[in-house]
């Protein structure tokens, strides 16, 4: 492919194919998917809880069991992904994770909706780490920030969807057992999907042309052949696990226990649920894609990434912050609603964290690095579902974990901080 590109003036000047976006859209497609799934318990939960008689902390302990193995395995899995590059891992996980999320359908009691979890979490293990691979493998430096965003964008669009879908079919069905197999089922044939379109190379895609990949190996004007480090600093690393950790107790906590809070704490029923969850997490999605495309616009624009990440994470995490201190203060259901959306908006400009791993870490550690970090995120998913439910168990109400949750947030802006960014 490099022999073409340098010899033939006519393919290099010829309009660059998009494959690199198809291969994103497919990539936030799995993501979609994979958050429906993963929120199909938080939904159904109320109905579950009554059915099987589960006390708030049991409930918790099944809402976080999904993430004791997600967890585990993000090192294992970025490791695997560095190896044998992410295609396989991707659509592999897709199809795991699609039959334990059918095999849930049939769970008989706590114990045997906990272990479907627990193989869910280890299905959906290698998604994000593969995503930041890919973010290093099939874009410049320049879109970087737009792949960040297009990957997690799909996490609260997807966490939308499911609430409204998953509603839906629980109502239509008269079974969150049908409900759940849907899904399953579902996920399994975009699996396969997955495995047709990616790619682990782009050179290696059929439909990439000459001015693609001479675009996704363009470097910014003045910079480096490459802007990969021959390292990630330890500072770096702990301030990207710590920002990563507290901005995931928000979101984590949001998933697993924000459809408890808008049925308990302010009354809402299954179908009003779904609805107010929808737009909340539509106003997510909306808040990922407006700071991904809105950093490459500053990048563009001559901005430092030291000045942008920070300037735009820190802006969020104080942003969630203020709305978590405001939101017990406000009454009505339908204003609570709409101040968690302005959180979620807010609180997705952290998406620009999965772009991170790309610029900080040598390109064969990318999924390595992206691991550790959705590790560190993850932890932070097996200990938020039990917290807020010993919380709430010895509260009796919201407002202690709201506080909590805006404790994190500063949390969040301090990590942050703490990393120190390329000035390219």
């Amino acid at each position: 492919m490099d022999a073409t590109i340098a010899g033939s003036g006519a393919v290099a000047s010829a309009a660059a194919t998009r494959v690199r976006w198809r291969i994103f859209a497919v990539v936030f497609a799995l993501v979609v998917i994979n958050l429906i799934d993963r929120t199909a318990l938080s939904i159904a939960m109320p109905t579950i809880a009554r059915e099987f008689d589960l006390s708030p902390t049991m409930q918790g302990v099944i809402l976080s069991a999904f993430f004791w193995t997600y967890a585990l395995l993000q090192v294992p899995g970025g490791w695997l992904i560095d190896r044998y590059g992410p295609r396989r891992l991707m659509a592999g996980a897709t199809l795991a994770w699609g039959l334990f999320q059918s095999l849930a359908a049939f769970a008989t009691g706590g114990l045997s909706l906990l272990l479907t979890r627990l193989g869910l979490g280890a299905a959906e293990a290698p998604l994000f780490p593969a995503g930041a691979k890919l973010n290093a493998i099939w874009l410049s430096p320049q879109e970087r920030g737009r792949g960040a965003v297009l990957m997690d964008s799909g996490s609260p669009l997807g966490a939308a969807f499911g609430g409204v879908i998953i509603s839906f079919l629980i109502l239509a069905l008269d079974s969150w057992r049908l409900a759940f197999l849907a899904a399953g089922l579902g996920t399994i044939a975009l699996g396969a999907l997955a495995w047709r379109i990616l790619r682990d190379d782009p050179a290696m895609h059929p439909q990439v042309n000459a001015a693609e990949l001479a675009a996704i190996r363009a470097v910014p004007e003045g910079g480096r052949a490459s802007e990969a480090p021959s390292r990630i600093t330890a500072r770096s690393l702990a301030g990207l696990m710590l920002g990563r950790m507290a901005w995931a107790m928000i979101n984590f906590g949001l998933l697993t226990w924000g459809p408890s809070y808008l049925a308990q704490a302010r009354g809402f029923d299954l179908k009003q649920m779904g609805a107010a969850t929808f737009v909340i997490f539509l106003a997510g999605m909306s808040g990922s894609l407006f700071a991904g495309f809105t950093a490459d616009a500053l990048f563009a624009r001559g901005w430092s990434r030291a000045a942008v990440y920070r300037g735009m994470l820190g802006v969020s995490g104080l942003a969630v912050f203020a709305t978590f201190v405001a939101l017990p203060q406000v009454a009505d259901p339908v204003g609570a609603v709409a101040l968690l959306s302005v959180t979620l908006f807010f609180l997705y400009w952290g998406s620009l964290y999965w772009s991170l791993p790309p610029l900080l870490a040598p390109r064969d550690k990318v999924g390595l690095v992206g691991g550790i970090m959705n590790f560190a995120g993850s932890a932070s998913g097996i200990a938020v579902p039990i917290l807020t439910g010993l919380i709430l168990q010895a509260t009796g109400a919201y407002l202690a974990v709201l506080m909590f949750f805006a404790a994190c947030a500063l949390v969040y802006v301090a990590g942050t901080m703490l990393i120190a960014y390329p000035k390219a």
